[in-house]
């Protein structure tokens, strides 16, 4: 079963993820896919535009260049606020707030929890051309290493962690199950 499938709740792990992205209020959410049954997944959510990753193979960063080649003709978005789908407990505030401090004059911004860098982060459209040049497993973090990067606080809007094990899973369970896993 390819991960974003995942169960948590009795919903997809990257149905969470997309319905905090869609809730936040930000426009267009697309997710990038390269799976038919998590294309369908995503779709489910509704308010979410997939998109497809024809190279999974070439890492995290051909999943950022599907997104924003998508994302290039529609000029009225002038930045992009990148979640992951393997977080399912990061709330729709978190994308708010990351996508306020382009209205702040970020170029590029971070979610922090705790003082801890975390999703979702932000990548205005003056950074997209270098993005699109990334390779392998480079994502948006590459650039905020390279630049530098606004800080958001994101604390008490949920929280990033990764899905990446069944350990993981059984954690992200019992805080899912808390009242105030995410906002």
């Amino acid at each position: 079963m390819p991960k974003p499938l995942v169960p948590l709740g009795g919903r997809p792990l990257v149905a969470h993820a997309l319905a905090a992205a869609r809730d936040s209020g930000l426009e267009p959410v697309l997710a990038v896919v390269s799976d038919p049954a998590v294309a369908a997944a995503a779709g489910a959510v509704g308010g979410v535009e997939v998109v497809w990753n024809r190279d999974p193979g070439a890492g995290i960063s051909s999943s950022l260049r599907a997104a924003l080649g998508a994302l290039g003709p529609r000029g009225h978005v002038a930045a992009a606020v990148v979640g992951l789908g393997d977080q399912p407990l990061v709330g729709p505030a978190a994308y708010r707030r990351v996508a306020a401090a382009y209205d702040d004059g970020a170029r590029l911004a971070v979610a922090t929890y705790g003082g801890v860098r975390g999703n979702p982060v932000l990548v205005a459209r003056d950074h997209w051309p270098e993005a699109m040049g990334l390779t392998g497993d480079e994502g948006a973090r590459v650039l905020l290493r390279r630049h530098g990067a606004v800080e958001v606080p994101c604390d008490g809007t949920g929280e990033p962690t990764d899905v990446d094990t069944p350990a993981d899973l059984a954690a992200v369970e019992a805080r899912w199950r808390s009242p105030t896993a995410s906002e």
